[in-house]
């Protein structure tokens, strides 16, 4: 399969990676960095520097690399020059923030001599790394005399626990570089999918006058797993699905499907938008957290382990009996166009597929002269297989009675561009390269969703009962179809089949 074009520029910059030989780098970020070097959208002298408490050298780095993300079958055999230039651009430097709060403390003078003679290349600081250590390393990096004015820091998920943590993440950030230079990366906006429903909505006329509740019925948004948590209980414990997924993930692709048309395509407009449909949303407070929203845990079933039952390295603890694996919830946004339609979200672990999407459901016809109809409905497929659906009727072909039957107009990425679907962290870093924010969230959206998400949590962690049990490889809780059946309507399962 041939590189993608080429479409603008290659980006020089010395990319500073805070946790590059951990999970994330690995498996998203070297692999996508890979492929923009293969596509010539890195510049030569593009340097990516892993920072980490491994103390390796840079063979023993290029080593891992070579083997760890080679191994995965990520890198071409027809490409052994291309992988070999590649290995040439990283580098690593052994660094503890924990270790001291002075520029000389745990490695940072070696950092500060690699990037040396380069203050006027673009420098970005990718934390790849826990919350907590986000305003610490800022600060030590500052000390340092590393942060330019050509530098620019990317946030990894989950920004803070709650909106406290997320505002005191926010400050101590803040105080080292200016908003513009500060990317707070949710990769769901990077995928093809997504940047397609901007322009499914904004570059084709059809659709505008019927996205709205006169006809639309209602909107499912889904991020479905069927893994669990081997190994990952300790982290799970204390993130639940709730912060894991629904305040980040699902709450933009609800800002993106219910946001008003911006005034132009440019580095703010969009995201002023995606901040006004979260301002709108109907809080859920009180009593209305138990109508609104369902937390389940999975439990044991043939073949697979319940949640308490997964392999960690230490026992369950009362956090592990209370936190959620799946979660629900009714969600409305007060305005004018969106006025009455519910948006249900729903995310879950050890479901019967791993599937993310968006669905669209119309209403039905105001009179229909033939029997057996259903209503229309968009689904926009994330993962796996991206791709748009328009679900229509269509009359069966033969004689007699017209007999009606649903079929999908279908647009599969991979099959009309017949190219290679980048990975949503290609897109993202090539524009955290390019210095353009759209796609990255801004301070008052992330606050925004977290003081929606709040009382949610707060209300889910004063209860004294465990999370309602659901078998794993199920589509749930019961509860999770009681919350659509209550107004007549189902989840569609078949989606997810």
């Amino acid at each position: 399969m041939s590189p993608l074009p080429s479409t603008a520029a290659p980006h020089s910059a010395d990319l500073i990676v805070f946790g590059g030989t951990g999970d994330l780098s690995m498996r998203k970020l070297l692999p996508a960095l890979y492929h923009a070097d293969r596509d010539g959208r890195l510049a030569p002298e593009t340097r990516v520097i892993a920072l980490s408490r491994g103390g390796l050298t840079d063979a023993d780095f290029r080593g891992k690399v070579d083997a760890e993300v080679r191994g995965a079958g990520t890198v071409p055999a027809g490409d052994p020059e291309g992988w070999r230039r590649f290995l040439l651009r990283l580098h690593h430097v052994s660094l503890d923030v924990t270790g001291g709060d002075g520029p000389e403390a745990a490695g940072w003078s070696a950092v500060r001599e690699l990037l040396a003679g380069q203050e006027e290349r673009d420098r970005i600081f990718y934390l790849a790394s826990p919350p907590m250590t986000f305003g610490p390393f800022c600060r030590q990096a500052h000390r340092a005399g590393l942060v330019t004015p050509r530098s620019r820091v990317v946030l990894e998920k989950p920004l803070g626990r709650d909106l406290a943590s997320a505002q005191g993440i926010n400050d101590e950030v803040g105080e080292i570089f200016e908003e513009s230079q500060i990317f707070r990366i949710d990769h769901y906006l990077g995928k093809e999918t997504v940047q397609n429903l901007l322009v499914l909505r904004f570059a084709n006329a059809f659709l505008e006058p019927i996205w709205n509740s006169l006809w639309i019925d209602h909107v499912q948004i889904t991020a479905a797993e069927t893994v669990g948590t081997p190994g990952r209980r300790g982290y799970y414990d204390h993130a639940g699905a709730l912060r894991d997924m629904v305040q980040n993930h699902l709450l933009q692709l609800l800002c993106l499907v219910a946001m008003e048309p911006p005034s132009r395509n440019d580095r703010e407009s969009i995201r002023d938008e995606k901040v006004k449909v979260l301002q709108s949303l109907r809080p859920i407070t009180g009593s209305e957290v138990d109508r609104f929203t369902v937390r389940g845990q999975y439990s044991a079933a043939p073949g697979m382990p319940g949640y308490l039952d997964e392999p960690a390295s230490t026992p369950p603890t009362e956090l592990s009996h209370r936190v959620e694996t799946f979660a629900a919830i009714r969600a409305e946004v007060k305005n004018w166009r969106w006025a009455g339609v519910p948006f249900y979200l729903r995310t879950g672990k050890r479901l019967p597929s791993r599937r993310s999407e968006i669905v669209v459901q119309f209403k039905d016809v105001p009179h229909s002269i033939f029997a057996g109809g259903t209503p229309n409905r968009l689904v926009l497929r994330l993962q796996p297989s991206e791709g748009i659906h328009l679900h229509i009727m269509a009359k069966e072909p033969g004689a007699g009675e017209v007999a009606l039957r649903p079929v999908p107009l279908s647009l599969s990425f991979a099959q009309t561009f017949a190219s290679r679907v980048p990975d949503a962290y290609e897109r993202l870093l090539m524009d955290v390269m390019a210095g353009n924010p759209t796609l990255f969230m801004r301070r008052d959206e992330v606050e925004a969703a977290w003081q929606w998400i709040d009382p949610i949590l707060s209300t889910w962690e004063s209860y004294g009962t465990p999370p309602e049990p659901y078998p794993a490889g199920s589509y749930g809780p019961p509860s999770a179809h009681e919350l659509l059946a209550r107004s007549g309507r189902a989840w569609h399962e078949e989606e997810l089949a």
